[in-house]
């Protein structure tokens, strides 16, 4: 198990009765060594099934881009598995972990995390709960519509009194100083900040997720399982289409109602010829937004970090074909 620890933290684990977080004084370890992790981690098992928060820092985190930290989010601990200090070995001890459907993964917006922990280790991640899908859903569920581009952010997420209520300034101090040195999480040893910073992003996500729970109805969960396995491959693109992937969540039987089945959802990958990605986004991103209007489907591209040459469509099937034929059609316009 990890030595002691010279870093603390607080993590919320219940209510007081007006709803405010009772917080719990926990270590925080910094993890060269897979020993250092708890058993119940690296030997996932269906008897000691887990809910941990879980996020990655790293330099341009992508397929390219370097992982630095792994963030683990238990309810007695904090674990930074340091991915540079302890290299790939340790890293790749986690893979069982990630890729285990006994152990939940409690993540804000998974996408490129799962792209660089496929590319640069060859982990799958699977059995996630993508706050941010999960926030969408609840939004929809209560009759609020939001605005295409518009998602909640982590910051957005915690000031949300439904599901933390804590404001969260010190996350701009550290945008500040990745801005001005990309290099950041490089460094070693990890400073008093750097510990901070990232215990911060993980030590709220499992309150978060049972606040979210208490809200989500069954097919609203349903649904998030599939857009958190969708979002995880979205941008880990291979030549098999997927196969080598854990299969998507079926529709269970409680959702069939009198032969009604829920609609499936699917994620499509358009390839984009050279020089056409401009017809598709239009000038300051008026052809893209208004093709999300019309089709109810996420529509997302590479952008800097790639890939450059792909649109990626995750929705409703017929959805998704109505966004494909408005993609192409955008590709064969002519100026």
């Amino acid at each position: 198990m990890a030595s002691s620890p010279s870093h603390q933290t607080h993590i919320p684990l219940s209510s007081d009765p007006d709803g405010k977080p009772i917080d719990s004084v926990v270590p925080i370890h910094i993890v060269t060594n897979a020993s250092q992790l708890p058993a119940e981690f690296l030997e996932p098992s269906s008897e000691r099934q887990l809910v941990i928060g879980f996020d990655c820092e790293g330099v341009d985190l992508c397929r390219h881009g370097s992982l630095c930290i792994m963030q683990l989010a238990f309810p007695d601990a904090i674990y930074l598995v340091d991915a540079i200090q302890g290299g790939e070995t340790v890293v790749k001890a986690c893979k069982p972990a990630l890729e285990s459907s006994y152990i939940t993964k409690v993540i804000h917006d998974c996408k490129r995390d799962s792209e660089a922990l496929y590319f640069q280790f060859g982990i799958k991640l699977h059995n996630v709960v993508d706050t941010q899908i999960a926030y969408s859903l609840i939004e929809e569920q209560e009759g609020r519509k939001r605005s295409l581009d518009d998602y909640i952010s982590f910051v957005g997420l915690l000031a949300d009194p439904r599901y933390c209520g804590i404001s969260y300034q010190e996350k701009e101090e550290v945008r500040v100083l990745l801005r001005q040195d990309p290099q950041f999480w490089t460094y070693r040893p990890l400073t008093e900040l750097m510990v901070r910073a990232a215990a911060d992003d993980v030590r709220f996500l499992p309150y978060i997720y049972h606040n979210m729970m208490k809200k989500l109805n069954q097919q609203s969960l349903w649904y998030l399982a599939v857009r958190g396995a969708l979002y995880c491959r979205c941008f880990c693109i291979n030549e098999n289409d997927y196969v080598d992937w854990p299969p998507l969540p079926p529709v269970p039987d409680y959702l069939i109602v009198e032969g009604d089945v829920p609609e499936e959802e699917i994620l499509s990958i358009l390839d984009v010829p050279p020089g056409k990605m401009g017809r598709i986004i239009g000038r300051r991103g008026s052809s893209i937004l208004a093709i999300k209007e019309s089709c109810n489907a996420e529509i997302l591209i590479g952008g800097a970090k790639g890939p450059p040459d792909k649109v990626f469509i995750i929705g409703p099937v017929k959805q998704v074909r109505k966004a494909e034929a408005m993609l192409r059609g955008r590709m064969l316009e002519m100026y």
